[in-house]
């Protein structure tokens, strides 16, 4: 494992970086040579709270959110980004007032489902997808799927990282992009440069982390 190409990029707030690590990285969907390390930010609260007031910025004028759904573990910034939809210079608040902080379920299959408690939390409101990141895409489509399923509106995809502004239609708005990160790649396997190149895979990585080879 390469970790002494790890490091932080650095933004002006306090508390708001990406952690990185530069390598040959395998995700269920692409081969990518930088592993983002979002662990912190969701655990550390005034990491969350970071990166929650930046997102805040994206919305807090002309996008009215009812759910927040939470995807990778995302639930902590989840709820700090409620928080921040609370405070009095949110003008489009909903009308009652507050914010539901939800977490998909997953069949054996991979497609999202809610209980019948929680889809009154979904049906007829305004759903804001958050990620830990937005690369493929995969994920986000799953959840826009599943929305719009129960009879839902997607308000948008909001994430720490990703590399695109639009996916589906719908705004992807992040605090960090590939602009960040000198020759960001992320391809499928068979694309792989660095698989061209015959490097080994340094790590295989998913939203819980990196696990060495």
């Amino acid at each position: 494992m390469p970790t002494d190409k790890a490091y932080k990029v650095r933004t002006k707030q306090n508390n708001l970086h990406l952690r990185v690590l530069k390598g040959h990285f395998a995700t269920n969907h692409s081969h990518i040579n930088y592993f983002i390390d979002v662990t912190m930010q969701k655990s550390r609260l005034a990491e969350a709270q970071a990166v929650a007031r930046e997102l805040v910025s994206y919305y807090r004028t002309n996008t009215i959110v009812d759910t927040v759904l939470c995807l990778d573990g995302m639930e902590v910034i989840g709820t700090c980004l409620a928080n921040e939809f609370k405070n009095g210079d949110y003008i489009n608040l909903n009308s009652h007032q507050t914010i539901y902080i939800v977490t998909p379920e997953y069949t054996q299959g991979s497609q999202i489902i809610f209980r019948d408690s929680i889809t009154p939390m979904i049906t007829g409101k305004n759903v804001l997808i958050l990620a830990a990141s937005v690369a493929t895409g995969f994920t986000v489509r799953g959840a826009i799927e599943a929305i719009k399923y129960y009879g839902g509106n997607v308000a948008g995809i909001a994430s720490i990282f990703a590399t695109m502004e639009k996916y589906m239609g719908y705004p992807v708005h992040s605090v960090f992009d590939p602009n960040d990160l000198d020759g960001y790649q992320s391809l499928p396997s068979h694309e792989c440069p660095m698989c061209a190149r015959g490097e080994k895979i340094d790590a295989l990585v998913n939203k819980f982390g990196f696990s060495k080879l």
